[in-house]
């Protein structure tokens, strides 16, 4: 059990790749926040944020609100925002420009990504720059424990290198599927810069990402996701990975922010909702799937986790319409 690919699975996570833009300096771009637009470019995704890619040139990344030092981004280097920050792109540090929120729709007549070259300064930047959704709720647990700028550093023969190259392609030649490619392209480039951040990590830092990581805690969070409707208790789980009960609950709550039970329930209530989403599968069947024998018991703790019952969540996905508000994640 690979258990980020077994998230990024039940969480949907998608991508769409929507500008390739030149500027040439001096030049400025803000983003606004992706929670502005989110209902335009991703009207599927519960929570959208967006990602760039540098492809030719340097420039300075802002954030908006300036709660962090500007970011100098090299020819190959991919940013993501996974907070809903508004941020800045810029020539020259400081420089501002309201964005234009028309240009956030997807297009009717043609495919994406839109295509802009503005300026004719000697100085160019090129980028590739979009989105990526997902579903927060019932429970996403690792997004929230992000930071709110991931950095991928492109190397001239690394894995995320030739991705780019790709996406470069596909930008350009406008074949039939080309957006489903690029599309995929962009989770792709996603989960590298994920890995790499992961990888990256200092020894004791808190987070998902960092239990996933350990070798006791990520020992049980494999367990987890490969058995969810297991009876597991906290005893079970430390047992299992050599760790006396009380130390296992501490540590496994140092890292995830949720006891054990809590995020077993959690990932319980994230997969039962994507099989309720299944008019075939019924609300007694899906219970018993993620581990309740009684139905009653799965609809208590759904609605305690949800607020709703299960048999209103299937409604309002039946619907189409997203099952959450958009903003950055709680």
């Amino acid at each position: 059990m690979d258990v980020l690919s077994d998230v990024l699975s039940a969480i949907r996570l998608t991508g769409a790749i929507f500008f390739d833009n030149t500027f040439h300096a001096p030049w400025v771009a803000e983003t606004p926040r992706a929670s502005v637009i989110a209902s335009s470019v991703m009207p599927q995704s519960q929570y959208v944020f967006s990602f760039h890619t540098l492809l030719e040139g340097s420039c300075w990344a802002e954030m908006i609100d300036g709660s962090a030092e500007p970011m100098r981004l090299n020819a190959g280097d991919i940013i993501v925002f996974p907070l809903d920050d508004a941020h800045a792109f810029c020539s020259a540090i400081g420089m501002r420009a309201e964005p234009n929120l028309a240009v956030y729709t997807r297009p009717a007549d043609h495919q994406l990504p839109y295509i802009l070259n503005e300026g004719d300064g000697p100085d160019a930047c090129r980028f590739i720059c979009g989105y990526l959704g997902c579903d927060i709720r019932p429970y996403n647990p690792f997004i929230k424990t992000l930071p709110r700028v991931l950095h991928g550093k492109s190397t001239a023969n690394g894995w995320l290198s030739h991705m780019v190259q790709h996406a470069v392609a596909e930008t350009e030649q406008h074949q039939a599927g080309g957006e489903t490619i690029r599309a995929k392209l962009a989770e792709l480039m996603f989960v590298q810069v994920l890995r790499e951040y992961a990888q990256d990590l200092p020894a004791g830092s808190r987070g998902w990402l960092s239990g996933l990581r350990d070798p006791q805690i990520g020992q049980a969070l494999h367990l987890i996701h490969a058995h969810p409707a297991s009876d597991w208790t906290i005893e079970s789980l430390a047992t299992a990975v050599g760790m006396s009960r009380s130390v296992f609950a501490k540590r496994f709550t140092h890292f995830t922010s949720d006891s054990p039970i809590h995020y077993v329930g959690k990932w319980r209530m994230q997969l039962a909702a994507r099989r309720l989403e299944n008019p075939h599968v019924s609300i007694a069947q899906a219970a018993v799937e993620v581990g309740y024998e009684s139905e009653a018991a799965f609809n208590r703790a759904f609605k305690k986790l949800m607020g709703i019952p299960p048999g209103t969540w299937r409604r309002n996905n039946s619907s189409g319409e997203p099952a959450t508000g958009l903003g950055a994640p709680h």
